[in-house]
């Protein structure tokens, strides 16, 4: 096999078809490769510049015979256009404390995980997870990855920050963060807090004087995905690279 730099290119394979996530009706199929190795770090990042998400120790990327609807998305931190909405979402969340912490998952934060996932997500394809999936998710990694930890002041929880609500597992890349997979206590669904997780990986991105955060996928007429639009401007990857978004 061909090296270079004395490592191992990687291998790439597809998945069968399988019923898509998004869109009603249709078939998706991916193509997955391992990150593993001394050429971890750097190929997560150059895959996930070429529109690429990861999933423990795998990249993966939609390879869909007769749809291209899955489009990568980022923001570009520096034009973030914060409108009156989100700033109300991020007033609403002041009290909130953010703090990272290793990628170690708890009792606590799956207890938030399995909440969400039952209230929000019945019928997923993470609908099954069990603490033992979660600790894989969050602790199978080779790359530099990190939680997210939301907590509100609470005198009934031992925790010097307060009551866990929200919990982000996030890469770090070269140019950007990397929002792997979100989730909060639906018991506080008015705080929006998938929204205001988004808003202050962009005020982290910033102080940590990175351009971009990575979002993952826009599926147009998908639901699931409506929310991405609202964090403006975005950028999409396409034949000529990122590109500006055009949404209304």
């Amino acid at each position: 096999m061909t090296e270079q730099f004395g490592t191992k290119f990687p291998q790439f394979f597809l998945t069968v078809p399988a019923p898509c996530p998004y869109l009603a009706g249709k078939l998706e199929r991916k193509v997955f490769t391992q990150l593993h190795g001394d050429l971890a770090v750097p190929l997560n990042d150059a895959l996930t510049h070429a529109g690429f998400r990861r999933s423990q120790n795998i990249a993966y990327k939609p390879a869909c015979e007769e749809c291209q609807a899955c489009i990568s998305v980022r923001i570009a931190a520096d034009d973030f256009e914060w409108g009156r909405s989100l700033r109300r979402i991020r007033n609403r969340n002041k009290d909130t404390h953010a703090g990272v912490v290793p990628p170690v998952a708890t009792e606590e934060q799956f207890g938030i995980l399995r909440a969400y996932l039952d209230s929000r997500h019945a019928d997923g394809g993470m609908a099954d997870m069990t603490a033992l999936d979660y600790a894989a998710m969050v602790e199978d990694t080779s790359i530099g990855t990190h939680l997210v930890e939301y907590r509100i002041p609470s005198k009934e929880v031992p925790h010097p920050d307060g009551q866990l609500i929200a919990v982000s597992l996030t890469d770090k890349l070269g140019d950007g963060l990397s929002m792997v997979y979100s989730f909060f206590d639906p018991d506080y669904a008015d705080r929006s807090l998938g929204t205001y997780m988004v808003l202050e990986h962009v005020e982290r991105t910033l102080a940590e004087d990175l351009a971009f955060v990575y979002l993952g996928y826009w599926v147009a007429n998908s639901p699931k995905m409506e929310y991405k639009a609202r964090f403006k401007p975005l950028q999409a990857l396409s034949a000529d690279g990122w590109v500006p978004l055009d949404l209304p």
